[in-house]
């Protein structure tokens, strides 16, 4: 029986999957993935200092091996707009002039204000949503939803000459989401059946057994802790978390609370 003919003949040219931050570590999210003399990059994020590092205020991903290649560097690819995906932007983006930065609807949102911020204006912010499909160099791009704790946040499945990368992306798979949108497990199974030669998986506590509650739960815990209570309640939460804060807010509807909002 004749072997089967591998996908494409990629001669010498390897691929390369490099991150420059965000493996075994909570924050500067940041992967470089080169064929050639191509170079896409997903995420470029920061992290926030531990105690000992004093004076520090932020993070960010090391660049050298960028630098050195800045000419290859064909686009950044958002997965969503935490500042641990996307927060050392501002810091790395000066280095490359005209490269464009493509996201989703609301990481495009928000990171057109960052942006702004710093004064910015030389990289184009482009959509790149889910059900997308776009060309960059040898690269296909495919972006698929997935769950988090903020909206609009992707996977990225990235057709090389050589085989197919996934990324997914920081993901929670929640089969009752507050915002009513699933994780595209087709797409998921789709690139799975067709095979895939990398996957970059981003889950945090992943390893540990068993599985986290829907984000449904956190609603009716609210009302549980808000109905009894005849004082003030004060709720902490990630300002990113659009679905958590919805809930509050439909929790303290429910009985007849105001609700101030203070924060950035």
């Amino acid at each position: 029986m004749p072997k089967r003919a591998p996908m494409t003949d990629p001669g010498d040219t390897p691929l390369r999957i490099i991150p420059l931050g965000g493996v075994g570590e909570i924050g500067k999210n940041m992967y470089v993935v080169e064929y050639g003399d191509d170079i896409v990059v997903i995420d470029c994020g920061l992290m926030f200092p531990d105690e000992e590092m004093f004076g520090i205020d932020l993070v960010i991903p090391d660049i050298t091996y960028l630098r050195e290649r800045k000419a290859n560097v064909k686009a950044f690819l958002i997965t969503h707009a935490h500042e641990d995906h996307v927060g050392g932007l501002p810091y790395i983006l000066p280095n490359f002039p005209g490269v464009p930065v493509y996201a989703s609807t609301l990481a495009r949102g928000l990171l057109g204000i960052k942006i702004k911020e710093h004064k910015l204006t030389s990289n184009p912010l482009l959509p790149l949503d889910p059900g997308d499909e776009m060309e960059i160099g040898p690269f296909t791009a495919i972006p698929f939803r997935v769950g988090h704790s903020i909206p609009d946040a992707m996977g990225i499945a990235l057709r090389t000459p050589v085989g197919t990368i996934v990324h997914t992306g920081d993901f929670k798979f929640d089969h009752t989401p507050v915002d009513g949108k699933l994780s595209d497990f087709a797409i998921i199974a789709k690139l799975g059946a067709e095979g895939v030669i990398c996957l970059l998986s981003d889950s945090t506590r992943a390893e540990s057994p068993g599985y986290t509650p829907s984000e449904r739960t956190v609603g009716e815990a609210f009302k549980e802790i808000i109905e009894p209570l005849s004082g003030r309640v004060i709720i902490a939460t990630f300002a990113s978390n659009f679905a958590r804060i919805m809930q509050v807010i439909v929790a303290a509807s429910q009985f007849d609370r105001k609700v101030a909002v203070v924060g950035r």
